[in-house]
């Protein structure tokens, strides 16, 4: 009886063994044969998974991406950083080196942008996409070049991801021709799943109304050649962004988007 036990003891150690093998040769399949997708990507986003990682998964899996225009902006509005998806595009490219911007003589950034000054460094303000529609019942956003309108900016999350506390230092390079007057400063309209602000096609100079109402003042300094300071002491706490003149834009025939370099102001420590 006792020779019988142990005769079943080894029959199901030794099945038991072979379930292991089974499994883990099944994970090892499964891993081996994941095809990572946009959504995917998307998803590894939201989890709150850091840059670096998603972009180690991505060069050591299978893929099968859709980088066409319009699924880059969808990515760009799901908040896919750059890094990702420029790997997505090209999983050889090299990792982005622009978190510093690149300084001139005087140590000011040197590209068209917006840079916050942080640890004594000039840190490049990564834009946002913007989504436009108008303000006025049955306009098409494509007269807007040539004819004043109050329009709607809608940006997807609920705030930006350059986290910022008073008092802030900028830099804007401007495009060349473009003043800094042409740029506006607004405070966002924040909501549970997205910001949203008022302005007007053609700046808001002279403008009266609802298109202003969004609209903070500031005063700017040149301090090199398209390159304007700005020091801003007393934002309250709340989601702001700079939008650059020309940042509306007809694209693929059916979305009207633009960009705005996006900052969270954070109560005062």
């Amino acid at each position: 009886m006792n020779e019988r036990r142990k005769i079943n003891f080894r029959i199901l150690i030794f099945f038991l063994v072979i379930l292991s093998v089974t499994n883990c040769v099944v994970a090892q399949e499964s891993t081996a044969t994941e095809v990572l997708t946009n959504e995917k990507v998307i998803t590894m986003v939201q989890a709150g998974l850091p840059a670096s990682v998603i972009v180690n998964k991505i060069r050591s899996s299978k893929t099968n991406f859709n980088t066409s225009t319009d699924e880059l902006i969808r990515l760009k509005q799901a908040r896919v950083p750059d890094d990702v998806i420029n790997v997505m595009i090209n999983p050889n490219a090299a990792p982005s080196t622009n978190a510093t911007a690149s300084a001139d003589t005087n140590g000011y950034p040197k590209e068209i942008g917006a840079y916050l000054k942080k640890d004594n460094q000039w840190m490049e303000i990564q834009p946002e996409v913007v989504n436009w529609k108008t303000g006025g019942f049955g306009k098409s956003i494509v007269t807007l070049g040539v004819v004043k309108q109050d329009i709607n900016g809608h940006l997807d999350g609920k705030s930006s991801r350059t986290l910022v506390t008073s008092p802030l230092e900028f830099i804007i390079v401007t495009a060349e021709g473009t003043a800094i007057t042409e740029y506006q400063l607004i405070k966002l309209n924040q909501h549970s799943d997205n910001r949203e602000f008022r302005t007007m096609t053609g700046g808001v100079f002279h403008a009266k109304g609802g298109a202003t109402n969004d609209v903070v003042p500031f005063e700017s300094q040149k301090v090199a050649s398209r390159t304007f300071a700005i020091t801003l002491t007393g934002p309250k706490a709340a989601e702001y962004g700079f939008l650059p003149p020309g940042a509306i834009m007809q694209f693929s025939g059916a979305a009207t988007l633009g960009k705005m370099y996006t900052f969270s102001v954070g109560p005062v420590k």
